[in-house]
């Protein structure tokens, strides 16, 4: 129940880590991941079942397998397999390295409706150097022709950081001359390595001025585009007088509508804070998302401080959550949004800020 007495939404997405190890070693990596498992990852079993539960949300949520690198569980395509028969669709986030045309067959057969792939940047040099590893920018995009023949969908995410957030545009091009359904960019959140990048590592202004020159430019891309980790996406969107993408949703989902699984249990909003809701070795996931403090405390407005909770755009927004996290506490307010609240752009100011973003 949120504060109102009513039952929470049931999340739309959870995505599971289900494992921690990888074969690349990325700049910006969450989860920190090496080659070999983390002490604790859930067991075959403990996994079916927590799919069982997963299936018991109403209606049943997309779950993304994700990781680490997923590929590397020996067990993957059994758990995509079993979530696709108890109803749920699954997901599955790969770095693209491991593919291969038979490892694209078994995939498909198991059930998985779309796959991401990681680019992030339009050249071998740049993305080899931030994934750690020579030749993955080949490999993926071998991966991606591996998927393309077999009719499997598949999107290309991107992480943003400074070092690549001029290039957005160019990798859309690029995904969308690849077979991509879709380019998703992930704006850089400052945990696990990418705490070395000091904070966003660009002011607030300058993302303000690439996600306003993204949004202007979305209707062009020629496919569908989504801006994550970047709630104030949404904000830019009302402020320019252009609809909220219909995929956007909320502009941060930490506890409403999203839920994240750890691979040892540890359940949380976001895979990026790291706050901890619950464990499903305790208690089951939907009373975690309906009941737990964090969630309650995300779902809950009263509960927010300073410029987000003060904000006429908080229903599509929400501000970030982690990176108000990264900067001590994580109902304050978003550290990379300039936006004061009550102080909406005049629109000769609007004008001017597209004007200088095309």
């Amino acid at each position: 129940m949120d504060r109102q007495g009513q039952k929470a939404s049931p999340p739309r997405l959870v995505a599971w880590e289900t494992t921690r190890a990888c074969n690349l070693a990325c700049r910006h990596c969450r989860a920190e991941a090496w080659p070999a498992p983390a002490p604790g990852e859930l067991d075959g079993a403990e996994s079916m079942d927590l799919l069982a539960r997963l299936a018991t949300f109403s209606p049943p949520p997309m779950v993304i397998l994700s990781g680490g690198e997923p590929l590397m569980r020996p067990d993957i395509l059994d758990l995509a397999r079993q979530g696709t028969f108890l109803g749920l669709r699954m997901l599955l986030s790969t770095n693209g390295t491991l593919l291969s045309p038979s490892l694209a067959k078994e995939i498909k057969k198991a059930g998985v409706r779309r796959l991401s792939l990681s680019l992030d940047a339009p050249e071998a040099p740049v993305h080899d150097a931030f994934r750690g590893l020579p030749g993955s920018f080949a490999a993926t995009v071998e991966s991606s022709a591996l998927l393309k023949a077999e009719g499997l969908p598949f999107q290309i995410n991107s992480t943003i950081t400074p070092d690549n957030i001029g290039q957005t545009e160019a990798i859309s091009t690029l995904a969308l001359s690849l077979g991509a359904v879709a380019h998703h960019v992930f704006l850089l959140v400052p945990v696990g390595r990418a705490r070395d990048w000091g904070g966003s590592g660009l002011p607030p202004d300058a993302y303000e001025e690439a996600l306003t020159r993204l949004r202007r430019r979305e209707g062009s891309i020629g496919l569908e585009f989504k801006a994550t980790c970047a709630p104030q996406y949404n904000r830019i969107s009302r402020q320019l007088a252009l609809p909220i993408p219909p995929r956007s949703g909320r502009g941060c989902l930490g506890g409403q509508g999203f839920m994240f699984v750890s691979h040892d249990g540890r359940v949380g909003a976001c895979g990026y804070l790291p706050l901890e809701a619950g464990n499903v070795r305790q208690a089951h996931p939907v009373d975690i998302y309906e009941n737990s403090e964090l969630f309650r405390a995300l779902r809950d407005r009263e509960r927010y401080r300073g410029r987000c909770r003060d904000c006429e755009y908080w229903d599509v927004c929400g501000g970030c959550r982690a990176r108000a996290h990264a900067q001590g506490d994580y109902l304050g307010p978003e550290p990379l949004c300039p936006h004061q609240p009550g102080k909406a752009r005049p629109a000769a100011e609007a004008r001017r800020t597209e004007a200088k973003a095309c």
